[in-house]
Formats: structure tokens, sequence, C-alpha cells
């Protein structure tokens, strides 16, 4: 599949990385608002071009649009992109609100075309080999799940951090699709959910680059709490924080009848997943080792299952109708903070079809 990029900022690096050994993708064009950036990123690909944005959905070499703008651009740019005829694939969130996020997929229905987003994390070794021993019934039936994400906040890190306090940043949007993507594939979709949150400071203090000392005003809240109900009745609580110093709480944890897991940080491709189980409580905690997922998988390993899954006519995994269900999470954790009322959710999804054993995607060109 040929692949226009639009956007070359931060996290394009990573994806370009991935999409410059996988067989099944090529990057023929690169857009972003700085030419220079575009011509970096362009020039990691043999033959890509360095287009505007017109240029880039008119070209007959690109076959899907990998959108890699900020958040609030999201749907705008796929919109074009499917208006142009171009698949599309998206950086999470796959847009700025549920209500531009349906107008994507029914855009996306209306021409016949596939719209894929992220995460992808999910489809690695981490994820998967948790979900096959889920399905393999080793912690009997599942009934509940903790996810946390803690942190201080990314300006101690980040040059240009004030996105991440604005509306359509904070906590929840941008790591919630991380967690609330693996709760989906680890136990299905979510009916409804409850949520509380607070803004503990008003102003933060950027710590790097250029502007480091400088500080900007916090408009959105920076923890967020939520406790969701899947449909098949299993409960997943959830803290995501921008407040946090230090804490020694897991990422995620899935509790079942006979046993529990450990599941290694949904933000990364892999890591170590670990099972107890009341039959063999003798032996506490065992690393079960990597047996499901697409090994050695970063950033755009998700575009590459797409364009698997368009060639052999079956859902890609990392899906819009998932996209869409995550982000209708977040907004309904947030209205149920705002209001202190429990929400009822209007989208749903099925789990997306799981990796069967563990796949190298760089050297197997097969359907999976």
């Amino acid at each position: 599949m040929r692949v226009g990029v639009v956007g070359a900022g931060n996290i394009s690096a990573q994806y370009s990385r991935s999409l410059a050994r996988l067989p099944q993708l090529q990057v023929t064009a690169v857009c972003d608002l700085q030419a220079d950036r575009a011509a970096e990123l362009a020039a990691q690909h043999e033959g890509a071009r360095v287009l505007d944005l017109p240029g880039l959905l008119a070209a007959d070499d690109v076959d899907a649009v990998l959108v890699l703008t900020l958040p609030a651009t999201h749907a705008d740019v796929a919109l074009a992109a499917l208006a142009a005829g171009k698949h599309v694939y998206v950086e999470k969130p796959l847009a700025a609100s549920v209500a531009e996020g349906r107008e994507v997929l029914k855009a996306a229905a209306g021409a016949g075309l596939r719209v894929g987003c992220a995460p992808d994390t999910v489809l690695g070794t981490g994820v998967q080999t948790a979900r096959a021993a889920v399905d393999a019934g080793r912690i009997g039936t599942p009934h509940s799940a903790t996810a946390f994400m803690t942190t201080p906040g990314h300006e101690r890190w980040h040059p240009d951090p004030e996105f991440y306090y604005r509306p359509g940043g904070g906590p929840l949007l941008d790591m919630g699709p991380y967690y609330l993507t693996s709760l989906v594939h680890l136990l299905g979709p979510v009916a409804r959910v409850v949520g509380a949150s607070t803004r503990p400071s008003a102003t933060r203090t950027i710590g790097s680059g250029p502007k480091a000392g400088s500080s900007f005003d916090v408009t959105v809240d920076s923890t967020i709490t939520g406790i969701l109900e899947h449909a098949s009745g299993a409960l997943s609580t959830l803290i995501m924080s921008f407040d946090i110093w230090a804490a020694r709480l897991p990422r995620i944890e899935v509790h079942g009848t006979t046993g529990s897991l450990s599941v290694p940080d949904p933000n990364h491709f892999s890591g170590a997943v670990e099972l107890y189980t009341a039959s063999a409580a003798d032996d506490g905690w065992v690393d079960i080792g990597a047996t499901a997922g697409y090994v050695d998988s970063g950033r755009g390993y998700g575009l590459a299952d797409m364009a698997l899954a368009i060639a052999g006519d079956r859902p890609h995994r990392a899906g819009d109708e998932l996209g869409l269900h995550v982000l209708e999470i977040m907004e309904a954790v947030q209205q149920a903070a705002d209001t202190h009322a429990a929400v009822e959710l209007t989208t749903t999804c099925d789990r997306p079809a799981a990796v069967e054993g563990t796949v190298d995607l760089t050297a197997d060109l097969t359907e999976h």
C-alpha cells in the first residue's frame, strides 16, 4: 500500500522507523506545515516527495493517508482524504469529538473506503499474549480489571506541551486510548460509565526546549477516574493523571474467577505478562512468555494490518468502530465527571480478531 503522510511532528519519527521496514507499506509523499520537517521525513523513504495537502490528496501514487496532525484536525484531514478516494489511518484519537468521529465513519462507509485508528500497541506481544490467556480461560471468567496511568505531566520533557492541557488534551484523551483499547480487546465493549475529575494546578511550567521556564494556564482537568461497566458485566476501574509524581500501581491487571493477569504498559508493544492462578498459588506470579502478537512491532503496524486486511477482504484490527467506541468512552467518562451521573454509551464494537501466535510482519506477507 502506498502511503502519504500528513504531519511530520514528534510522533512521525516512530512511524517512519516502522514504515521503512514493513514490506506491506511504501511512503510516497509527505506533507507538513513546516517544509523542512516534511523534507527530513521524506528523505528517510526512497522516492518520497514533499507535497502540499491538496497535492498529496490528488497524487495517483497515494492509496492511503496516514494522519499524524494535532487531534483537533484529525477529522478534517480524514474527511478530505476520503473525499479524494484514499483510505485513512489516524493517530489517536480518531477525532476531537464523537460527533466528528461519526462523520468520518459515515464518509468512509459511503465511499467504500477503510479508516484505521491508533493505538496499534495492542497488536504487539504484550496485550495479545494477555488476551490469548484470557481467551484460553487461564484466569477463569474475567470479572474486573484495573488500569492506571500516573505521571507528573508532559511539560517536564516536551518542548511544546500546552496542547496537552487545553480542550482536546488532558490525560484521558492523551493516554486513555492505549488503556481503553486494551480493555476492549481483553474484556469487550463498554456499556455504561461513571466518573470524577479534578484540576490540582492552575498553571504548568515548561521544563525543556526554548520555552523552558515559562508557564501556561491549564484549562482541562488533569486527573480523572472512571468505572466502566462492560457489556459482558465485567467492571474496569480507571485512573488517568498528569498530577502524580510517583506510584507503584500496575499498568493493567485483569482478574477472573480462578486467577489474575498482570499486563504490561499498553503504550508499549511488548513486555512481561504475568499470571497468578489459584491452583498454583505457591508459584506466585509467573511470566508466561510471549505467545501471540506482532513481534518487534512499532507504530504503524496497525496500518500494515489494514493493508493486509484490504488485500484479504477481512476487517482490520485497528478499526474505525473500535476507535469511535474508545472516543465515546472517554467523552462519557468526562461527561459523567462533569454531571456526577452515570452515562450510557450509544456506540459499541466487536472485539477485534486476535493475532494468533507470534507473527513477524517484516518477514511474513501472508494473511493473519
